[in-house]
């Protein structure tokens, strides 16, 4: 266990009352407390499910699990103003649990892989905002996990936690989500980001402590409505099948059969696929390169003299997902477009799309002026006020209490 952070110290304190207000005077103190962080991609955007690359860092922010276990199959959960109560042997899919299925899934998933799992009085306090792209149903299902592996004994490890979490998310809430998030959100280190070649899960920790050497990453929620959400994604992903098959690459390999390094080449490779399809797989092949290329500046730590070149390929990335892609929208475009005006290195939309926030990679001294350039760009074109914060490379799941 390591010393909470001031953050954590609050979401602790929140959690523990809660779980007194609901459950406190039934059967004792609570067993302990947990904490699974949100986390933020820097590069690599629907490569996920096409065998590729991704580098995220696990965020400051994210949800603290505060448990008790239980004697019986109830799984009794708590968040501020919400409660459910559920056997563990009804919990589906079509038991229309809400939010409390990423939690409760947890523990189907554990029975399904033929675990003892023991009822649990669970309540949470989270700060990940909702509907940013920044996993805050990871942080969720990772905390629970992290908590039930403690207390039920199951002695998994990081990537049997965040298996967990994935199923639950798949099964249970409908969410068809790969395994970044919750790798993430369990196996990130303090001042690192995660590499994480997502076709064999093979992790390396790659350095990236950015206040040392004069840099920030800046994370601006654009509070943008989800557009065209429903479908989407699915229509994305059948593209990109729709281009293995045509190439006659096994789907979900794209990235791992076709070298993305040299763009001429791809380009050539792609050339008799129809329009669509083959600006999907146009992005992802490129940007799980970009991944690679961002890994190998920052071998060795993170200076200012790489730092234009990690930009470069940050915005390149954001082209991409805009012209290929197609899941940007009007106002992280001009986010992107304003943050690189007023001094960033590089910026880019983060996240599954359509919405969400926008990173970008300053120096510390300019993080206001990048700041009141967005504001200004979202001012000007009606857009939302944008909420900005710094993201530090935080630490992964772990017991607080």
């Amino acid at each position: 266990m390591t010393t909470p952070t001031s953050t954590q110290r609050r979401l602790l304190d929140d959690a523990s009352s809660l779980f007194d207000r609901e459950f406190g005077s039934d059967a004792g103190e609570p067993d302990g407390a947990w904490w699974a962080p949100g986390r933020v991609n820097i590069i690599g955007e629907h490569t996920d499910y096409n065998g590729g690359y991704v580098l995220p860092i696990a965020l400051p922010t994210g949800t603290v699990a505060v448990a008790r276990r239980r004697d019986d199959d109830l799984v009794r959960l708590a968040s501020e103003g919400k409660r459910v109560e559920v056997r563990l042997g009804e919990v589906s899919r079509e038991a229309g649990l809400g939010w409390a299925s990423y939690a409760a899934g947890v523990g189907w998933a554990a029975r399904r892989d033929g675990l003892d799992v023991p009822g649990l009085d669970i309540a949470f306090a989270a700060d990940v905002p909702r509907g940013a792209g920044l996993s805050s149903s990871a942080s969720l299902s990772c905390a629970t996990a992290s908590a039930w592996n403690d207390l039920a004994g199951w002695g998994l490890d990081g990537s049997g936690i965040a298996r967990l979490g994935r199923l639950a998310e798949n099964e249970i809430a409908g969410a068809p989500t790969g395994t970044m998030d919750q790798l993430a959100s369990v196996l990130c280190e303090a001042g690192h980001a995660l590499r994480l070649d997502t076709l064999t899960n093979e992790t390396m920790q790659v350095p990236f402590d950015l206040a040392d050497a004069g840099l920030a990453l800046l994370v601006v929620n654009s509070h943008a409505p989800h557009e065209l959400v429903d479908g989407a994604y699915g229509e994305r992903r059948r593209a990109c099948e729709e281009a293995a098959d045509a190439l006659g690459v096994a789907r979900g390999r794209l990235c791992a059969e076709i070298d993305g390094r040299d763009v001429d080449a791809v380009d050539a490779r792609l050339a008799g696929l129809p329009d669509v399809p083959r600006r999907r797989a146009r992005h992802v092949i490129t940007d799980s390169a970009r991944v690679l290329a961002v890994d190998a500046l920052l071998t060795g730590g993170v200076t200012r003299d790489k730092a234009r070149d990690v930009g470069a390929l940050l915005t390149a990335s954001h082209v991409s997902m805009r012209d290929d892609f197609e899941i940007t929208v009007p106002a992280v475009d001009t986010l992107a477009a304003a943050l690189v005006a007023g001094g960033a290195y590089g910026a880019r939309m983060t996240g599954g799309g359509f919405g969400g926030c926008v990173i970008a990679l300053v120096d510390v001294e300019g993080v206001d002026d990048a700041v009141a350039a967005a504001r200004r760009a979202a001012h000007d074109g009606g857009f939302p006020e944008p909420e900005p914060f710094v993201a530090l490379a935080s630490a992964g799941a772990h017991r607080l209490v």
